[in-house]
């Protein structure tokens, strides 16, 4: 039996230390600073009547009101805290101007919009952004989004999207940034940072971390299902991108759509009150995501919408969006003596507490909506070919095929993806506009003139229509290559758009198969919402670049890499799946008890016929995927090759009081100067629970130029081996692995013990 000694640190001791070292350490200005908001929302909230407080904790729609009118009489009488979607310099400005100077106390509006990706200039799905592994594009995107949606008077976004999803199936997948808890913690803090700016500034905006929390792991991928998380899987996984959130000052929160281990994550006392409030501290806003207080019915979670009031007002949902169930039913609480308005006290003042912190008292009504002329600036369209050209991914790269020569020949541009300027936006963009989209083959067209040869071959993803076959094929007869733009549309992703069959959909792979035989070199550059089956059409492509839904900019970013100028350099987010039967299926999965090695996978077809039944042996594995992804977490190639060599750790041995270093040469061997992404993975071998055979503990992008070497080094400190085990956290003493190398599954390999 190992003897093992437990250094335990309970969630309440290590927030509530951290919270009074901080406080202490803060600087004597940002305590005043904070000390006069409190006394400004606590004199406000003494001031207001019943009606207006319960006014500020409803999010209203202009589908709410028979009339501008009627809206405008609303805000007068502090009937409303907030706007969805209503936006516009002029609008918002004068609604704004009624709110702080015809309503008694003045009281400013949030105006809140999804701005998840872009406003007007549309950056890549972000589950594309992750790909780039790059938090500083991915910040300055995030503050480029919000100073052109500041521009139209938006002051509050519902972003970033933080939730952690192991399934492809799932619609929203394409609005993660993937699924391991320390990448998307990492671009959890650079959302946060980049939306919200300097809180000062005319151009800061609100930013929400949603959903909270496990909305991602809905039972078959399907949007709003039932989630099942034990808490042990909830503390180490899904909740650690909201705290990254909460430590980067996000100021509101959003509560969730699903039922939490049979608790509607509206209405949920142990992740709104015990976790967010109790532990964390958390002094911001929560608001409801549309309607999921009064889906607290359906759920069978409430009887009717007073109940669902009730329920919500007391878990801690501060602001209800776009239903009623608060302004209809919450005086009537009071009066029953179901609530108490102390507790609606606390309520508003988190939502006061937000509008303090933007300042938005103080900014003059003009400024509620800043100069339009930010909109599609020339540094924003820069930027957003610069991420775009830094998130895709490819995946295949027989014979150097890529890069192509712009001086070569002719070029076949082929497939229902390659002038789709809707849906190369992706999903879940309401300001872009497709007349902005520069499409793969705009852009081809300008770069080699008569030199291109187009057919689309099918009119969209999903089209099963062979007419436009003909032309296709004879495109790609009279070229020397073929640029095929395969994928799915914008519409086939995103909220409640799940898939059960995750291939390419429509006839696209019978095209492909088609053009294959014409003994043309076959690139495929495929534009998703989500990480697709593409195992069939990998075996006949010469190479595949995985560009998700690019953006505004997607024609240049694909042309930039297709011809050289950049090499990819993105990683993978997420697992790439053999089919819908491997899932799910991630990094940082547990062993079992037994685990299969590649020399124990019998696939189905070497069966021989009437095989007695314990002759396959007994290992965790499938007869027709084996154990293998497709394509393993953080796997991306490059126009060069990188060699990683001479491990080191600075001590074999990590004790409470230090850290240790670990590092590793990495050399381009290649030809092509460019950029790498170095990731860092540790294994705690045993645990009081079973624990991850990976886990993600750190990455950092190197540029190397050919030849170069670069030593990389990482600090393992012990708090990167703390885990929650059940009761509490713990960093417990043992063996533990670790690897430097360039994705998941491949790296070098080192070995250090906890003390």
């Amino acid at each position: 039996m190992i003897q093992r000694y437990v250094m335990f640190k309970k969630t309440f001791l290590i927030v509530g230390g951290l919270m009074i070292f901080l406080g202490g350490c803060l600087p004597k200005s940002t305590q005043k600073s904070n000390n006069n908001i409190e006394a400004k929302v606590d004199a406000l909230v003494e001031k207001m009547t019943l009606d207006e407080k319960i006014g500020q904790m409803f999010q209203a729609s202009d589908f709410h009101f028979s009339s501008d009118e009627d809206l405008k009489n609303a805000v007068k009488e502090g009937r409303v805290g907030s706007f969805l979607n209503i936006q516009g310099t002029e609008k918002v400005a004068e609604i704004q101007r009624i709110a702080i100077e015809e309503s008694r106390l003045g009281i400013p509006l949030l105006f809140g919009r999804d701005v998840i990706h872009g406003y007007r200039t549309v950056f890549p799905i972000p589950l594309g952004m992750a790909s780039s592994w790059d938090t500083t594009l991915v910040k300055r995107a995030m503050r480029i989004s919000a100073v052109e949606a500041a521009s139209m008077g938006v002051n509050w976004t519902f972003a970033p999207m933080i939730d952690i999803t192991w399934d492809p199936r799932w619609g929203r997948i394409a609005e993660t940034t993937g699924e391991d808890p320390f990448l998307t913690s990492q671009f959890a803090k650079a959302m946060v940072e980049g939306i919200q700016g300097d809180l000062n500034s005319p151009s800061a905006v609100a930013a929400c971390a949603k959903h909270f929390v496990g909305y991602g792991m809905s039972e078959a991928g399907r949007d709003y299902n039932t989630t099942y998380i034990p808490e042990p899987l909830l503390r180490n996984v899904h909740l650690k991108p909201f705290k990254a959130a909460q430590n980067a000052g996000v100021l509101t929160f959003m509560s969730a759509f699903n039922d939490l281990n049979g608790v509607p994550t509206s209405g949920n006392e142990f992740t709104l009150k015990t976790i967010l409030r109790d532990e964390w501290n958390y002094k911001g806003m929560v608001v409801s995501d549309w309607a999921s207080i009064e889906e607290m019915i359906p759920h069978g979670y409430a009887a009717d919408k007073k109940h669902a009031a009730e329920i919500a007002v007391k878990a801690g949902v501060d602001m209800e969006m776009a239903t009623t169930a608060y302004i209809e039913n919450l005086k009537k609480l009071i009066e029953e003596g179901k609530i108490s308005e102390e507790l609606i006290d606390e309520r508003v003042a988190n939502i006061l507490r937000v509008k303090f912190q933007l300042g938005l008292f103080d900014k003059p009504v003009e400024n509620a909506a800043l100069s339009s002329d930010t909109i599609l600036a020339g540094s924003h369209l820069a930027h957003a070919r610069e991420l775009a050209r830094n998130s895709m991914v490819l995946l295949k790269n027989s014979n150097h095929v890529l890069p192509l020569s712009k001086e070569n020949g002719s070029l076949a541009v082929i497939g229902p993806l390659a002038d789709a300027p809707h849906d190369q936006m992706g999903t879940w963009v309401f300001d872009g506009n497709e007349e902005d989209s520069e499409t793969p083959k705009t852009t081809f067209q300008n770069l080699l003139g008569n030199r291109l040869h187009y057919a689309a071959g099918l009119e969209y993803s999903r089209d099963k229509s062979q007419k436009g076959f003909a032309a296709a094929l004879a495109a790609a007869k009279s070229s020397e290559a073929i640029l095929f733009f395969a994928g799915e549309e914008a519409i086939l992703s995103g909220e409640a758009n799940s898939r059960g069959i995750i291939d390419l959909p429509g006839i696209q792979t019978e095209l492909i198969r088609k053009l294959k035989k014409t003994g043309k070199p076959l690139i495929l550059i495929i534009m998703a919402g989500r990480p697709l089956d593409i195992q069939q059409e990998l075996e006949m492509a010469d190479a595949v670049l995985y560009a998700w839904h690019p953006g505004t900019m997607a024609g240049p970013a694909i042309a930039d890499l297709v011809f050289g100028d950049y090499s990819p350099t993105g990683k993978l987010p997420v697992t790439f799946v053999k089919g819908a039967g491997q899932i799910p299926l991630y990094h940082y999965h547990k062993n079992t008890g037994r685990p299969a090695s590649k020399s124990d996978v019998i696939h189905i077809d070497d069966i021989p016929r009437n095989s007695k039944q314990l002759s396959l042996g007994f290992k965790s594995m499938h007869l027709d995927y084996g154990i293998d992804p497709l394509f393993p977490f953080g796997f991306g190639l490059s126009y060069t090759k990188f060699q990683y060599s001479n491990l080191k750790l600075s001590n074999k041995v990590l004790n409470s009081n230090s850290n240790i270093s670990v590092s590793a040469d990495v050399q381009n061997i290649g030809n092509f100067e460019t950029d790498e992404i170095v990731q860092l993975y540790i294994r705690d071998r045993v645990g009081s629970l079973t624990r991850p055979v990976k886990e993600l503990k750190g990455f950092k992008k190197i540029r190397l130029t050919p030849g170069e070497s670069k030593n990389v080094q990482f600090e393992i400190a012990p708090a990167d081996l703390e885990f929650f085990n059940g009761e509490e956290f713990a960093t417990e003493p043992g063996d533990f692995d670790v690897w430097i190398g360039p994705n998941s599954v491949d790296g070098l390999k080192g070995e250090f013990a906890f003390e």
